[in-house]
């Protein structure tokens, strides 16, 4: 792993106490933001909820976030991404929630949330067999939506609309406006502690900013009064229930949250690491099984389900600050605070216009990073229908209202958003367009054919067909081009080569078969002062060159049959 430079803290590096304590309070106010789901469920159950319950409903989410916050940052061989991806109340697990919750009440949605973890957590140990999966265009586009859906709830905060208020004004405007034009100053003009903490800047003058203009009423200062200081977390006549007929929509929930993940943890990888190649099926599987705990944990103590957050990962990358220990501090804070409800309040609080302004300095990293992870392979027409087939019906989702409104209500966690439709699309169009991809191609060279652009053009077009990185084609073209030269010159038959490639997502091998004697390789470069004396000089520097542009080479020979074997890492 090799640490990029416009990181401050790195995944393995050790902020100060303090340093950390802040960067923890500045991902403390957005996973707030995620508080909003398990008041939708309190909201729908309306009576058949006691107040005491629902407040307990919120800590409790709260609380069960923390604690997978911190297990998601162990490394383990089998256990946690090893990475900052703090967990909040996950909003793919919404309308099935609805569902239980309207069914059967608190009982039905904590047994079914439990239910949802242990088919995430079992999914989890056969992901890393999947690989076939996730390649970078499916995982870059899930990391694209991932940000792209959460814009209709950033610009709608950022202009103060809400239920019930489609009225933009004035104040909040300017007041979302001076937020994110403060975030965005301090990180793109500052450095070092000023760039960390830009968007606790931006939140603080975002609140003095909504009192000044009048957005911070008494009603919210005296909802801050009203909580109490301290307060234990418990369901009262706490129960457990199972409804088989809702097992679908919650299975379909798991897989939408597993598929998300793989967006959050792969996002993770490739911020953290300069020579980021793919994403590391081993490291996900922990994640993903942390999540279903996400699950379990949440339902048998009285929570919302948890889910990897998107928006704090964006978050890490704008403030250049990805260490794991930070989620010891998010982890703590959010402990902390499902103890303590007056305080969490103040960041309940938060004013539309600075939630938004967040949001959309946030998640304008998470898309770029999806988008990045999509270009870093060759995409031939299957990869890009792969690609836009499933941006375009995911994105349907949010741009069609009511469109999916039909739906078996069983189908409805994959049709209530863009991502979680997406998101299923990238999957199973990834595998329906793989069918009659050859991992295998052959090219014959002709005897002295200075016919370097056709193998060009036949490893590009091969190189999108397979999906494999520009830098690795090209390094294989210069390579077989000058083997063959290499080979014309110095054998004694003027015969075809026949060059035969074999791909797969971690390597790709070549072998050149044709008739005449070995090829020389020198392991020194001739002298440059006997390019004119040397007939052989140009031969020589060819051979010198050729293992320079693979990771590994063998040239062989039995009999008239001679073979040059090259493999570049992928």
């Amino acid at each position: 792993m090799a640490k990029p430079s416009n990181l401050l803290y790195g995944v393995n590096d050790k902020p100060p106490f303090f340093t950390s304590l802040i960067l923890g309070v500045q991902h403390i106010f957005i996973v707030f933001i995620s508080v909003i789901f398990p008041v939708i469920i309190i909201r729908n159950m309306g009576e058949a909820i006691s107040a005491h319950n629902a407040r307990a409903f919120i800590s409790l989410s709260l609380l069960s976030g923390g604690i997978i916050t911190i297990l998601q940052s162990l490394r383990s061989k089998k256990f946690g991404s090893g990475y900052l991806c703090p967990s909040v109340s996950g909003p793919s697990y919404l309308n099935a929630s609805i569902l239980a919750a309207s069914a059967g009440g608190l009982p039905l949605l904590f047994g079914m949330t439990a239910f949802v973890g242990f088919i995430e957590a079992l999914f989890s140990r056969v992901m890393h067999k999947l690989k076939a999966l996730f390649p970078p265009e499916v995982t870059g586009t899930v990391v694209a939506l991932v940000g792209i859906v959460v814009i209709p709830i950033s610009i709608k905060d950022f202009e103060g609309i809400g239920p019930g208020d489609n009225i933009t004004q004035h104040e909040e405007l300017w007041v979302g406006f001076i937020t994110l034009v403060t975030m965005i100053i301090l990180n793109v003009y500052s450095k070092g502690k000023l760039r960390l903490y830009c968007v606790i800047i931006g939140m603080i003058v975002g609140y003095v900013s909504s009192f000044l203009f009048g957005l911070l009423d008494t009603e919210s200062i005296a909802q801050v009064k009203e909580a109490p200081l301290f307060s234990l977390p418990y369901i009262e006549k706490m129960r457990w229930a199972i409804d088989f007929h809702l097992m679908i929509p919650f299975t379909i929930a798991a897989l939408a949250s597993t598929f998300k993940t793989v967006g959050d943890i792969s996002t993770c990888q490739r911020i953290n690491d300069t020579k980021w190649k793919r994403t590391n099926m081993k490291t996900v599987s922990g994640g993903i099984l942390v999540d279903g705990i996400g699950g379990i944990l949440p339902g048998v103590v009285g929570g919302f389900g948890q889910s990897t957050s998107s928006s704090n990962v964006g978050l890490s990358v704008a403030t250049g600050a990805t260490s794991r220990i930070i989620a010891w501090f998010v982890g703590g804070l959010l402990i902390f605070l499902a103890f303590f409800p007056k305080l969490a309040n103040v960041f309940i609080i938060m004013p539309k216009p600075v939630m938004g302004a967040v949001l959309i300095f946030s998640v304008s990293f998470m898309i770029i990073q999806g988008f990045q992870m999509v270009m870093s392979r060759m995409l031939d027409s299957r990869k890009i229908f792969v690609v836009g087939i499933s941006l375009i019906f995911g994105l349907s989702v949010d741009m069609v209202p009511g469109l999916y409104d039909n739906v078996h209500p069983y189908l409805k966690p994959v049709f209530s958003s863009s991502l979680s439709l997406g998101s299923v699309s990238v999957v199973l169009l990834n595998l329906l367009l793989r069918i009659g991809i050859s991992k295998h191609a052959c090219l014959v060279i002709k005897p002295f054919d200075p016919g370097s652009d056709n193998v060009f053009a036949f490893f590009e077009q091969q190189g999108q067909k397979w999906g494999a990185r520009r830098e690795v084609i090209t390094k294989l073209s210069f390579a077989v081009c000058e083997a063959s030269g290499l080979i014309f010159n110095k054998t004694d038959f003027n015969e075809d080569i026949e060059v035969k490639a074999k791909f797969n997502e971690y390597a790709l091998e070549v072998e050149m078969l044709y008739k005449g004697r070995k090829i020389n390789l020198p392991e020194t470069s001739p002298d440059p002062g006997k390019v004119e004396t040397d007939p052989e000089w140009e031969t020589k520097l060819a051979g010198f060159l050729i293992p320079k542009f693979c990771d590994k080479i063998k040239v062989s020979g039995r009999g008239e049959t001679s073979k040059v074997w090259m493999k570049f890492e992928h």
